[in-house]
C-alpha cells in the first residue's frame, strides 16, 4: 500500500498514470502494455499491467475452486467476483493518480515482475 510521486509521462502517448488505469479495464490493456513501447519500458505501467495479470489470475483461480466445493462454495463464488471487481476499481483510481498501490501478495508479485527488466 505505498504510495509513490506521479510518474512523468511517457515519451510520446499517453501519460504513465493513465496507461496504468486502463491496464485494470481487462487483462487485454494490460498485456498490450507489456509488449508496446513506449509502455514496457515504464516500470509503473509495468507495475500495473502485472498486478492486473496476477489479480485476474488469482480470481479465476479462486472461482474455479469455489465452483468445484458443492453449496458453501457456489454461495461465495459471486462474493469472489464482486472482491475483484471492487480491488480493480480501488487499483484503477489509485493508478489514476499516479499511486502504486499494491494489493496484498499480489502487489508484491507485480512489483518483482515490473522491476525484472
Amino acid at each position: 500500500m505505498a504510495s509513490s510521486p506521479t510518474p512523468a509521462p511517457s515519451s510520446g502517448g499517453m501519460p504513465d498514470n493513465t496507461a496504468g488505469m486502463l491496464a485494470y479495464i481487462t487483462i487485454i490493456p494490460a498485456i498490450i502494455f507489456l509488449v508496446m513501447e513506449p509502455y514496457n519500458k515504464s516500470k509503473y505501467v509495468r507495475f500495473h499491467a502485472f498486478q492486473c495479470i496476477f489479480l485476474s489470475i488469482a480470481a479465476i483461480a479462486a472461482e474455479v475452486v469455489l465452483g468445484i466445493i458443492p453449496i458453501i462454495g457456489w454461495i461465495l463464488l459471486p462474493f469472489v467476483g464482486l472482491a475483484t471487481l471492487v480491488a480493480a476499481i480501488i487499483c484503477l483510481i489509485k493508478a489514476n493518480q499516479g499511486q502504486k498501490f499494491k494489493l496484498p501478495l499480489i502487489g508484491d508479485f507485480a512489483e518483482k515482475q515490473a522491476n525484472a527488466v
